[in-house]
Parts: structure tokens; sequence; C-alpha cells
């Protein structure tokens, strides 16, 4: 093979979205002829210093890249993510860690697809089934049809995690795997909601909906339905913040019709002639009660009409303000606590009980290894059975 660009080193450190000091940690640099390990990488990437074969498949390993691309003359253009829809057109925004997310997520795709299909799985029908002609009450009905969702049950959970247990099992039991991502592994690498908010990639035999668990648990299940609607519609794609782009007004409307039909918010229909503060007090109670964020229900007041689009933008940035206020002390309780929650629960909640299940099965038959398993649940090879071996594993 040809010699190492340095430039392609910089392109794959940056586009895993790492520094050069995260990234030598990442490496297990050593120091060497008088300089740092961080002293050393840069070396590499500007020329000075030729890094060894061995080096380069570690690169390879925590850049989320193939070996092969550390060979390439020149960077590639920027990977595919589908339809970026979380800005408005015009203002994409460029963010390495997404990137690198995406990727790592379509290669854990192509795995789970060869698993489903050693599986003699089925295509599913329902993808790429409707377009945004369909009536949004439609649609929500015929979504909640075929995944047999009681909202009595939904409604009854104690808390936002229960509900969004039930919603996420009802998804995942028609098929369609749902995972819980906001980084790429570590807390340094957290993605914010800002960038995006989940995404979906549409496949007729693996489809997948990754939700970022950096935002509000009281999110997760608007975002789960959001997504599940770009599947019916047959399209993969990011989500974020960005309500004006018309495929993602749709899915909205979609989602908030399934969780929250227009006919129930008769209760607030006198919350126009209140201040924002009372307004949102009310909102509160009523999104609790509902099992739904205080956000969507601002969105439903705003798309039906009963609340301008000044004062949603206004609850909006409110309840977003708010919610960084509670990450910042959930942050600043978390230093001061000692240990944490279990590594192996963390990674179970993340990947769901349906992926989990199939790699079970896989292992069990043979047909794939612990190191595809691993990459498959984003863990080492060496982790892969204690997780499966916890008690719930099916």
């Amino acid at each position: 093979m040809s010699a190492i660009q340095p430039r392609i080193l910089t392109w794959a450190r940056e586009t895993a979205g790492l520094s050069r000091d995260d990234a030598a940690h990442a490496l297990s640099l050593t120091p060497a002829r008088g300089k740092t390990a961080v002293e050393r990488l840069e070396a590499m990437e500007v020329g000075g210093e030729e890094p060894s074969r061995t080096l380069i498949a570690k690169m390879a390993r925590a850049y989320r890249r193939p070996l092969i691309a550390f060979y390439l003359f020149e960077p590639p253009r920027k990977g595919d993510r589908g339809q970026d829809l979380s800005t408005l057109p015009g203002k994409e925004q460029f963010n390495p860690e997404l990137d690198a997310l995406v990727r790592d997520i379509k290669a854990r795709q192509g795995l789970i697809r060869s698993m489903l299909e050693d599986d003699e799985a089925k295509p599913l029908d329902f993808i790429g089934s409707a377009t945004m002609e369909d009536p949004v009450q439609k649609l929500a009905a015929r979504i909640a049809e075929r995944l047999g969702f009681s909202m009595a049950r939904f409604r009854a959970s104690k808390t936002p995690d229960e509900a969004f247990a039930y919603l996420r099992e009802s998804i995942e039991e028609n098929g369609v795997y749902v995972l819980l991502l906001g980084n790429l592994g570590s807390f340094h690498t957290n993605i914010p909601v800002g960038v995006f908010r989940g995404f979906a990639l549409a496949d007729n035999i693996a489809p997948l909906i990754v939700v970022n668990d950096q935002d509000a648990r009281t999110a997760w299940s608007f975002t789960a339905l959001h997504e599940l609607v770009h599947l019916w519609l047959g399209q993969t794609g990011i989500s974020g913040t960005d309500a004006e782009n018309d495929i993602e007004r749709y899915c909205n409307d979609v989602a908030g019709e399934f969780l929250l039909p227009a006919s129930e918010l008769r209760p607030l229909a006198n919350v126009v002639h209140l201040s924002v503060a009372a307004i949102a007090e009310q909102i509160g109670q009523f999104a609790e009660a509902h099992r739904v964020s205080r956000a969507m229900v601002a969105y439903k007041l705003h798309r039906t009409g009963m609340i301008g689009k000044a004062t949603w933008a206004t609850l909006d940035d409110y309840f977003r303000q708010q919610w960084l206020d509670y990450k910042r002390r959930q942050a600043a309780n978390a230093k001061k606590a000692e240990g944490g929650p279990n590594y192996y629960v963390v990674r179970r909640h993340r990947m769901g009980t349906a992926l989990l299940g199939l790699v079970r099965r896989s292992l069990d038959e043979g047909t794939i290894t612990y190191t595809k398993a691993g990459r498959v649940l984003g863990v080492k090879p060496r982790n892969v059975e204690p997780l499966l071996s916890m008690r719930g594993a099916r």
C-alpha cells in the first residue's frame, strides 16, 4: 500500500470528533524522542513522523474508519446522512460526532440485516407505505393499529421512562429497532439536542430508530414516533429542532396526533388569555398527566391555533432553558455522588431488548462471532456475554 497522507490522519481524527488530546489518549500514544504523546500525533498529521502499521490499525478502531480509508490520497467528501432535516435548508451544520455516529449505526444496521436474513426474516410491508398526502389523523390511527398500542396503558405508566418502555416495546415487536444513543461512547462526545433529536434508517428488513438520550426523557416517546413516521414514509434522515421543514412538520403532526389528539386539548382552551408563566404551569400539569413533554403540548397548541407562533416560541425557549438548568444541576450532583449506574444496565437500556435478543439467538445458533456481536452492541467482544447474561436477556 502507498504511504499515509498526513491530511488523511487529520481528517479521520476530526471527523471522529476527537481533539488531539483525546485521540492521543484513545491511541495509548506514549512520549518518545523528546516529544509528548500529543506532539507526536501532531507531527504525524503534518508529515514529521511516520505512523506504524500497528498505530494505523489503532486509529482505524478509535476513529471508527475502515483501515483502507487511511490509504486514500484525499479525504472523501462528507458522508451521506440521508435527508438532514435537523436545520433549515442552506444552514446545515457540520458536526463530526454526529457524522461518526451515523456511520457507526449504518455499519451496525448492515450486520443486523445479515443476522435477520440468516433468520429468514420477512420484509416489513409498512416501510414506505405512506405519503405526505395521507391525512394526519388517518396515518396516526394506522400506526396505532399496527402497533397494537393502548393509550390507556401508556398514560397509566408511573413514570415517563415506563411510558417510553411500553411504546418502545410496541415498536420493536413490529420489527423496528429503537436505540438510545447521544454520543460515541463517552460523555466527552455528547451530541447536543440542537444538533439532532433522532434519526431513522429506513430498511424493509432492519429499520432502525435512534433517539438522542441527551434529550429530556419526557421527549423520547415523541421523538421515537416522529422517526417512526419517517419509516412509514420510507425516509432515511436526521431530525432536529427545526419545525419549519414540511417533512418535519408532517412527522411532528402525526406523532402529536398519535400521542395527544387535538380533541383532548379542550382543557387548555383558555390559556391564550394567560401570561406565559401561567400557561407554562398549566401545560406542565397537563403534560405530566398525559405522559408527554411540555414542549410537545406547546407545539400542539400552536398547530391547532390555540396560541400564536410568538407565544409558542417563547414557551419553547422557556422549557428548553429549564431543561438545560436541570441538566447542569444533575451534572453537578453527579460529580458529588460516588459511583454511578452499572455499565451493563446502561448499555442494555441503550440497545433495547429486541436487539439484545437477536444477538443472543444469533450467537447461540453460531451465525455470528463475538467480535461481530460486540460491533452490533457497541461493546468489546469480552463484554458481550456479561451484557447478554444479565437478568432480562432473551
